[in-house]
Parts: C-alpha cells; structure tokens; sequence
C-alpha cells in the first residue's frame, strides 16, 4: 500500500480585490472526498499544513446548497468530525521528507489562493516529488499551490505541462465572482501551464504524466480514483 501526502491550506481568509477579508480555507467535499477514497482502498493519509496548524473548512461548503443537499453536507460533517484528531494535529509542512510519499494531494477551496501558492516549503516538496516522478494531484483551486514550485531563477517547474483547474467563469459565477483577487487559471497560463478545461460544474480530470488535476468540486472523486489508478500502474 502507499503513503500519500494530503497538503491543506491553512489559510482562514482571503483578501479580496477590494482589500476586505473572505472567510476561506478548505472545501468540505474536495478534502472529504478524495480522503475517503483513497482511504478506502487500504492506503495511507497523512495530512500537512503549513506551521502544522490546524485547517478550517470552508463554511460555505458545509451548507446544503453548496454540498448537493443537506444529506450530503451532514455527510461531511460527520466525516470531518470522525477524522478530527488528524485535522487537529497535522504535520508540519516544513518537516516533511517527500521520499516517504508515493503521491501529494491537494485539495481546494480557496485557502491555497491565500497561503499555498506562495509558500515556500511547499515549492520544494513539488519540486523534488515532481523530479522524482512522484504523483502530484492538485484539484478545484488546489492547483494554485503548484505556483510555490519555483527554481532559483524564478522558472515555474509545471511550464509545458498540461492540467485543469476551477475555471473563470466558475469564478465569476459560482465563486467570489469579481471581487476575486487573482484568477487561478490566467496566473496559470501566464506561468507557462497548458489549462484544458471543460464544461463548468462537470467533473472533468487531466492527466500528464505523475500530474493528475481535477477541475472543481465534482472533479473530487474522479481525481481520487485516477490517483488510486496511477498507484497501482
């Protein structure tokens, strides 16, 4: 069985366009989803933040409008509450060896457009499971987090490479619309990434290689089973 790296924002905000504060951090479904899933199939998860701080989820995505019913958003609320002891206590994300993962998972919400995009640690976690093949799997805003993986002259290491990720016109229309500070798919295509993205809310996953992303919420599940099928090749 495998060890996979699930890294979290820790972020608990989000400074908007405007200079106000967005309640933020995690996605409910995407962290619950894709931990379930690979739990499931017998491998280990062991979660990472940044200073080792506890994640705060989203809010908004443990209502019912936005969890696909109120079944479902007490779905998470169980899940989460089950697997409390490990969200309270994750691992420092500065101390963590990449040579004991088989694969980093990051989820969304938009806790990484705060924190995980520019957090260094991070940068060299990507960057040396990248080198060594490793699979990396941001989705929905996660893929934000792959902008930390820098080499020293600035060069982005996921230039040329092919992915997904929440759309603008998911943003716009579904998100923090146009008060968003920063638009994660533009940054992307200005630092070189190639975006395929499909139609909005439908879940859709790219694969390049070791690079699995998923495009949204709905994309949760799909980027954990395309992981689990990566694992096992």
């Amino acid at each position: 069985m495998a060890n996979i790296l699930m890294v979290v924002s820790a972020a608990d905000s989000l400074t908007m366009r405007d200079g106000s504060e967005h309640p933020t951090g995690y996605w409910a479904e995407e962290l619950v989803v894709s931990h379930q899933t690979l739990l499931h199939a017998g491998h280990t998860v062991h979660l990472a933040t940044p200073g080792g701080t506890k994640p705060t989820v989203d809010q908004v995505s443990l209502a019912a409008g936005s969890a696909g019913g109120q079944d479902r958003a007490d779905g998470f609320r169980k899940y989460l509450s089950e697997i409390d002891a490990e969200l309270s206590a994750p691992l420092v994300l500065a101390d963590v060896d990449p040579a004991g993962y088989d694969a980093v998972v990051l989820p969304g919400g938009h806790g990484p457009m705060s924190d995980l995009f520019q957090d260094a640690d991070l940068g060299k976690l990507l960057s040396a499971a990248n080198t060594a093949g490793k699979i990396i799997a941001p989705f929905c805003h996660g893929p934000a987090a792959l902008l930390s993986a820098t080499d020293d002259a600035g060069a982005f290491a996921f230039a040329g490479r092919r992915l997904t990720v929440f759309t603008d016109e998911e943003e716009l229309n579904g998100g923090t619309g146009p008060n968003t500070p920063w638009f994660v798919e533009d940054v992307l295509k200005e630092k070189g990434a190639i975006v395929e993205n499909s139609a909005a809310w439908s879940s859709h996953i790219v694969r390049d290689g070791n690079l699995i992303s998923g495009q949204n919420p709905q994309s949760s599940e799909d980027v954990a089973k395309e992981v689990l099928k990566a694992l096992a090749e």
